[in-house]
């Protein structure tokens, strides 16, 4: 699949780190770095912008290093990023940790994964089939 891009950073475009990796890492894109405090969160330009094309969406999502050691995560995992969007991808990072974090300019802050999608169409019924789980949720299947 061929995607259009436009790199407007000072970073390489977005490359797979394996044959088999299935996202891209996103670079931090910024003037000065940024140091966000405890529970703080921003949004990290990356100075990319991308043509989709319909039907595929780009899900940004956390790097796993980032928040295992240092609690920094994607606020609204998976941020979605629709094919008629034009603009600048942006990723809004949130520290949960209890020490301050700084991002650098150029460095690895989420990753962006390309995935198909359908849209629905919606049928009004009066109620829906019984399953043995019925309405339960929310750890209703148990730990184990």
């Amino acid at each position: 699949m061929k995607i259009k891009i436009v790199n407007k950073s000072n970073h390489p475009l977005p490359e797979y780190a394996t044959t088999s990796s299935a996202g891209v890492d996103l670079r931090a894109n910024l003037v000065e770095s940024i140091t966000l405090k405890p529970l703080e969160r921003t949004l990290v330009k990356t100075g990319l912008y991308i043509e989709l094309p319909h039907k595929y969406e780009a899900q940004v999502r956390p790097r796993s290093g980032l928040a295992l050691k240092h609690g920094i995560t994607v606020l609204n995992t998976p941020g979605t990023i629709d094919a008629d969007y034009r603009g600048e991808i942006g990723v809004i990072l949130v520290n949960l940790s209890s020490e301050e974090f700084t991002i650098e300019n150029g460095e690895r802050v989420a990753q962006l994964v390309i995935a198909k999608h359908k849209q629905a169409e919606w049928v009004l019924v009066e109620e829906l089939s019984d399953t043995e789980r019925g309405a339960g949720g929310f750890g209703s299947t148990g730990k184990k």
